[in-house]
């Protein structure tokens, strides 16, 4: 093929595949089948054809008779035609004898009792070669050796003696060497050694030098034997990875049943391509049963494929299945001449498996699109099955294919074919399944997202609602409680304009704090009392007094909010709203310090102390009530201790605050 033709064709290939999966069922099977056809044409008519040179001769005429042995015997070295019967007859090839099927059968003939059939072939006119000669046949059959004489002496066996019992399709392939001295070769002799009863066939020959001849041996055995045994491999060892998964999942037989199938299909595909000596009857029992085997798996498949129990016939596979097995059973002698009843057991086959396809087709019609498929499977290898038994017992020329032996490929297709669309669908359900829960999870998120973003708005009110509620209260409690008394104080005319003067000053400084609580502290007291210094440095320079400013780096603390700041600047206010009103300080100092679990503000001034416990009973300790109420609200503590040389105030805030009990 030149390069464009191969590049249309892998085009084609491809393209065909991405549709396989969307094709249906039918369409599916008829792409399979064209490219297992593609690639037998390929490989049939790719290879090299016959070499240039002398072409081979085909031979289509002999001389034949059959000579009575007391058993199979080894081939002598010579033999010359001359010293056989003079009663030879002329035949033409192919020779496909006819056979009685019912006397053949007769087991009072056994295997000791033989005979052979002896094929002269004379060679005339052949072109002269320098090389060796090849003697080609397409099929011999016989069930015993076979032998091979050139000119009297033997040149092929294909055992010492015994049955044989893969001669039919093996095709015949002899190379014949030159003598020393040169000597043209004359005559071919064939000796077929088979039981009494059983009749031999022989394809027409072919004669002539091996490179002319060895394309088309080596076709028909590939095509014959080695193809066979690399589909009945390939379908084991798919079995056995089947019967593995089996083992993790009981439940699905499906898997069991495969592996099944592979072996029973295994088992009967031996004699197709087996070689070596084997027992001649267990080899029989074996192949010769796992037919029945066979059926009896892909009727337990479709039952399961159309869901029918179609007990009857269940019982009737089972029956027959076992009552063959222990009549071909060697060790019960009950029929001793098994290969010879085989033909008709065959036919027995032949009826369960078209019953089975029959009935099973008729069960899955409506019911199950890969039942159908099974059922028609089961029919193409039954008469795959019937064309080698017509051509195994002569009804059929010698020269055709055995197409038995392609049973396990039409059962390795149809089955993987279940195989691979379970397989495919199985990833189009997760598919699906991952694609529904990509929607699920896509519209529960966008659920979240507004559920959340109302939390957000209802939030944010209660926020504002909470801030507004606390500076209103802040403010009555404050900053109006003050505005009122001086109100009524300046109607009564109690109060001279210096005293409202500083009550007004003081409800400015009570307004500023409360600013100044909403302002973002992110934790940090330190800005807190700094914002404090600022605003009431004004109001100490005023009044003479000097503020020594000793705060020190503190840890952070995470519970501090706008309401825990307006308590903490309401406490030290009070503090230095007490120094300035009562004790004639000159000099106040504000310090910080940290501690194990806490944070120390000090406030401490040079003026005159007081009693701190009977301010603290009297009416006008109101204020230290305040700051003490204040502290606790916060989850701190205040102290207080004063002598002649001043008072020293100490506000203590804990690190970690502990959430209230409701």
């Amino acid at each position: 093929m030149n390069v464009p033709m191969v590049r249309e064709l892998r085009a084609w290939f491809f393209e065909g595949l991405s549709k396989y999966r969307a094709a249906p069922l039918w369409a599916n099977v008829v792409l399979v089948v064209s490219l297992a056809l593609l690639a037998l044409m390929i490989v049939f008519f790719g290879g090299s054809s016959a070499a240039p040179g002398v072409p081979a001769t085909r031979i289509t005429h002999a001389d034949w008779q059959v000579t009575e042995a007391p058993g199979f015997r080894e081939p002598s070295i010579v033999m010359d035609s001359r010293a056989l019967p003079d009663t030879w007859q002329p035949i033409e090839l192919p020779l496909s004898l006819p056979i009685a099927l019912l006397r053949q059968a007769d087991d009072r003939f056994i295997a000791s009792a033989t005979r052979t059939t002896w094929l002269r072939v004379a060679v005339h006119d052949l072109p002269v070669t320098t090389g060796p000669l090849a003697l080609y046949g397409v099929r011999i059959k016989t069930d015993g050796t076979i032998a091979v004489y050139a000119d009297g002496r033997l040149v092929h066996r294909d055992q010492e003696n015994g049955p044989l019992w893969n001669s039919t399709r093996t095709p015949l392939w002899v190379v014949i060497e030159k003598t020393p001295d040169a000597v043209p070769l004359k005559e071919i002799l064939i000796r077929l050694e088979h039981t009494r009863n059983a009749q031999v066939a022989v394809s027409s020959l072919w004669l002539g030098p091996v490179d002319s001849l060895k394309d088309r041996y080596n076709k028909r055995l590939w095509f014959q034997q080695d193809l066979p045994a690399m589909l009945g491999a390939a379908f084991m060892a798919v079995g056995l990875f089947a019967l593995f998964v089996w083992f993790r999942r009981r439940h699905e037989t499906g898997y069991l049943l495969f592996f099944n199938l592979a072996t029973t299909s295994f088992l009967r595909g031996l004699h197709f391509y087996v070689s070596l000596p084997v027992a001649n009857d267990w080899f029989a029992w074996l192949t010769v049963n796992s037919l029945f085997w066979l059926v009896a798996v892909v009727h337990f498949a479709l039952r399961q494929l159309h869901g029918r129990p179609l007990k009857w016939l269940t019982y009737g596979v089972v029956g027959w299945t076992a009552l063959i097995g222990v009549l071909t059973l060697p060790g019960l002698g009950i029929l001793t001449n098994t290969p010879q009843v085989t033909p008709l057991i065959y036919i027995g086959a032949a009826a369960m498996g078209g019953a089975v396809a029959l009935v099973g087709g008729i069960s899955a019609w409506r019911r199950s699109n890969e039942g159908r498929l099974v059922a028609i499977g089961i029919g193409v290898c039954v008469l795959l099955g019937l064309s080698d038994w017509l051509l195994q017992n002569n009804f059929a020329n010698p020269e055709g294919w055995y197409l038995g032996s392609y049973t396990n490929a039409v059962t390795f297709a149809v089955f993987g074919t279940l195989m691979y669309r379970r397989y495919v669908n199985a990833i189009a359900e997760v598919e699906r399944v991952n694609a529904n829960l990509a929607e699920r999870l896509q519209a529960r998120e966008a659920e979240l997202e507004q559920s959340h973003r109302r939390l957000r708005e209802v939030e944010k009110r209660q926020t504002i609602s909470d801030e507004r509620q606390r500076l209103m209260q802040d403010m009555h409690d404050g900053l109006g409680s003050s505005l009122i008394s001086a109100i009524r104080s300046v109607e009564n005319g109690r109060l001279s304009d210096e005293k409202v003067s500083h009550i007004l000053r003081s409800c400015l400084d009570d307004l500023k704090l409360t600013i100044d609580s909403m302002e973002p502290l992110e934790e940090d007291l330190l800005l807190l009392l700094a914002t404090l210094r600022y605003r009431l440095g004004p109001r100490l320079e005023g009044s003479g007094v000097a503020l020594r400013w000793e705060v020190q780096e503190i840890p952070p603390l995470d519970w501090l909010d706008p309401t825990s700041a307006l308590h903490i600047l309401r406490i030290v206010q009070e503090s230095i709203a007490n120094i300035l009103r009562h004790t004639r300080a000159t000099e106040i100092r504000v310090g910080t310090a940290p501690e194990a679990e806490g944070v120390r503000v000090t406030i401490e001034d040079n003026g005159q102390g007081f009693d701190v416990d009977k301010a603290m009973a009297e009416a006008g300790g109101r204020g230290m009530q305040n700051q003490l109420r204040r502290a606790q609200a916060i989850g701190g503590g205040v102290s207080w201790r004063s002598g002649p040389t001043g008072t020293l105030f100490t506000l203590w805030l804990p690190l970690q605050r502990k959430p209230r009990k409701s």
